[in-house]
Parts: C-alpha cells; structure tokens; sequence
C-alpha cells in the first residue's frame, strides 16, 4: 500500500489591493538595519513581522523590543518567538538610548517581550531604559508598549515612577476571542492594566490601546470593546487589519475595508477617544510621532521634556 500523502497546509488568502505594499527603494532600509545591527537590537517590526518595517525603517524609525526577542507566551496572533528567555543584558537600556540618539527620534516607542520568568515581568529594564532614553535624549517623547504584568501593581508601578509620556497596552480583541488570540492574557485584566494607569496618573500621561480586526469580531462586540476601553480611561486607540503571519498562526477571518476602518474610527471619536487612528495597515507604533503632532496642546500629558 503506497504511503499516504502529506496534507498541505492551507495557503494563505490573497491580500486584497489596499493591503499590498510598494517596497521602499531609498538607502534609508539599510541604514536603519545597519545602526540595529552594530548596536545588537531587537525590534518589533522585524521580530512580529510587522508588514510596515519596510516604511519606518527606511524613513529612519523603528519601535525598540526590549528584553530580548523570546517570550513566555504562545500568542495565536503573534510571530515572536516563544521560548525559554535569555538573561536581560545590562546595557541594553544604553543602546537603546544611543540608537535613539543617532536616530534623531521626536518620539520613541519602547515595546517588550512577555517576561513571566522575572519577579517583575520585566517591569524594572522598562524603567531602566525609559530613564537613560532620557538621560540621553531630553527632548524625545517616549511611548511604552507593555505586556500585562499579571496586573501586579508594583509593576506598573516600577514603570510608571520612570514617567514616560504614553503608556501603552493593546487589548488586541474582542472579549469572545481573547481566549483563542492571547496566551494567558485575559480581557478584563488588560483593561484593568489601562485603568491602574490612568488612576495613578491621570492627566499627567496618556493611555492607549490597539485592537486588530479581521478576528471574527462582530460590530456589536468591537462597539463594546470601544467603550470598555474608555471606560478604564483610554485617550488614544489604533484599530488595524490583522494579517496572519505564517501559517501556523490564526486565519485571518475578514479583510476589513478601508472604509469600514473609516467608520469605526468615527465611532470611537464619538466615544471621546482623544486621537484615533484607523486603516487596515495601522499598528500600535505606525506613525506613533502622529500623536504628538496633534495631542500636544498641554491639555493632557506635557510633551515639552
């Protein structure tokens, strides 16, 4: 009896016209990758395969993972590699800084792997590393991109006694599919995350959050989701298309239309979201410098260094 065959993964859908990207033909590219490089940096965009990094790299930008490039959790949504992480390295919160420097950023965005393996998630390096971006480059906004700690309070905490300027954590979807898209995470825990941070600090800081449509989400629970979000005191959301990274990660359900996006981010504006932006290809630090731009009226959270 001959061998069966090898059954072949599903191939990915075709992406639509307004999700194809013109890759960047200036010398910018390798430059970025060059500085990353010499400086042993990871980053988001090429760690999570986000399908900007072409477009911010080469126009000198990119959003700095701390904490090494393996995670703790097995996210459905999510290229970074699970595995058992390495020991945080002391000076990665120098270069960092350097790399901000020689960048020239206005506005840096400082994300990290999931570290359930430390006492402090990893709470303590974020600290470290917004303290000598800083020290460094006393001009430059700075935005963090945080896992959920657990919800441990003297986490948040550790990061927000560093003050960055926009404390960032995404609740990635709608409460049905938490479960499904994120490992260990839940729904209720990321909002109280968002809620912790601006009670401790109020108008001193902003508070944002992401969600990635496409999931299966219906308009009904992404219109909860929304208002959940600023219940717990959400000033800026981005809303983009997922886009399924390898095969061996969730399908995407729908491409939603640019004009969809349009009128969801007109809704979450009507929800009183202070900056809002929403298109297939936004992601939590795609033009982040943006909010700066047109937040920095001195009303919430001084930009001004």
């Amino acid at each position: 009896m001959p061998a069966p065959k090898p059954v072949e993964p599903l191939a990915r859908p075709r992406l639509p016209e307004w999700l194809r990207i013109r890759l960047p033909t200036t010398d910018g590219f390798a430059h970025t990758r060059a500085l990353l490089d010499e400086l042993n940096l990871h980053t988001v965009c090429q760690s999570a395969k986000c399908p900007n990094h072409w477009e911010c790299w080469s126009k000198g930008t990119a959003t700095f993972m701390i904490a090494g490039d393996r995670c703790t959790r097995a996210c459905g949504f999510c290229a970074v590699t699970t595995a058992k992480p390495l020991a945080l390295e002391a000076d990665e919160p120098q270069r960092v800084a350097e790399a901000t420097r020689r960048m020239g950023l206005k506005h840096v965005v400082i994300t990290a792997v999931a570290r359930d393996d430390l006492a402090d998630g990893g709470a303590g390096h974020f600290g470290r590393t917004i303290d000598a971006v800083r020290e460094l480059n006393p001009g430059t906004v700075i935005e963090v991109l945080t896992p959920d700690f657990n919800d441990r309070d003297s986490s948040i905490d550790l990061v927000l006694a560093a003050e960055p300027h926009i404390f960032n954590h995404n609740l990635e979807t709608v409460r049905r599919l938490t479960p499904s898209v994120r490992s260990r995470a839940t729904y209720d825990r990321s909002l109280s995350v968002l809620s912790k941070v601006k009670s401790r600090r109020g108008d001193s800081i902003y508070t944002k959050s992401g969600l990635m449509l496409g999931l299966g989400e219906t308009e009904v629970e992404l219109a909860t989701a929304l208002r959940d979000l600023r219940q717990a005191g959400c000033d800026i959301l981005t809303l983009g298309q997922y886009l399924q990274p390898t095969l061996q990660h969730l399908p995407v359900v729908e491409f939603v239309s640019p004009e969809r996006f349009a009128v969801y981010g007109q809704q979450a504006r009507n929800l009183g979201f202070m900056h809002v932006a929403s298109d297939p290809m936004v992601r939590s630090s795609y033009h982040a410098d943006e909010v700066h731009a047109s937040l920095n009226d001195g009303a919430v959270g001084d930009f001004s260094g």
